[in-house]
């Protein structure tokens, strides 16, 4: 495996986000993204967890399952239909690459079975880069969470939005994100996430969220190495 630019680091965060391989859908249907959403929670923990354990339950049940300790802190998340963000700090040494193994093992081995398929799934290794600063942790949570917008405003990536309040409400509704608990709203899935993300980020409203990445695509600020664009992944 190739080494990364930026070792992880206890302490520091890193956006990591991976892709299906040939850009392939990884997310078909409701019930994948809930599979997923359910191995973030359990798949953050020092020792295992059996596969009975997420039979027939829901991803609401799933959160109130006691944990040893968590192998990373999880500050947002985002899955799109072929593929996911996540904003990850490591709190145990080699954390994330742990998190991230068991997370794409555990998931591969539920969509090959139910799809009868084998082989990877997800590209490897996945991609990763460091959050350095209180600032750029903001842009990158704004990044995360804006991912679905183009879904729903049609100009996003050229920083045209037709009715920024609607967005915002769609935002908010979007189950497969943490942009709702940035928001304000209270969901038992928000047992995924862990607080110290919100202490960087709680000087920062929703609506400042959204204008701020707007504002970067209308500036065309792809160059810029303080914003995440989907044409650097």
């Amino acid at each position: 495996m190739a080494q990364r630019p930026i070792p992880f680091q206890i302490g520091e965060w890193f956006h990591c986000y991976n892709r299906g391989i040939d850009k392939r859908d990884v997310f078909n249907e409701e019930r994948d993204s809930e599979r997923f959403m359910q191995l973030l929670y359990l798949s953050n923990d020092t020792r295992g967890y059996q596969r009975s354990n997420i039979t027939d339950r829901t991803t609401e049940e799933i959160v109130l399952y006691e944990r040893a300790n968590p192998l990373v802190s999880i500050g947002a998340y985002c899955l799109m239909q072929n593929h996911y963000h996540l904003l990850l700090k490591e709190t145990t040494e080699g954390g994330i690459v742990r998190f991230m193994q068991k997370l794409g093992t555990a998931y591969t081995m539920y969509f090959n079975k139910k799809n009868d398929r084998t082989g990877n799934l997800f590209m490897k290794p996945f991609r990763s880069r460091h959050v350095h600063e209180d600032t750029y942790f903001q842009r990158v949570v704004s990044y995360i969470h804006c991912n679905p917008a183009e879904r729903f405003e049609s100009g996003w990536k050229k920083g045209v939005v037709g009715n920024m309040n609607k967005l915002e409400q769609v935002l908010r509704s979007y189950r497969y994100s943490s942009f709702p608990e940035y928001a304000g709203e209270k969901r038992q899935i928000g047992k995924i996430l862990s607080r110290d993300g919100f202490d960087v980020y709680r000087n920062t409203s929703p609506r400042r969220m959204l204008e701020g990445a707007r504002a970067y695509y209308a500036d065309i600020a792809i160059d810029d190495p303080n914003f995440y664009s989907p044409a650097a992944e």
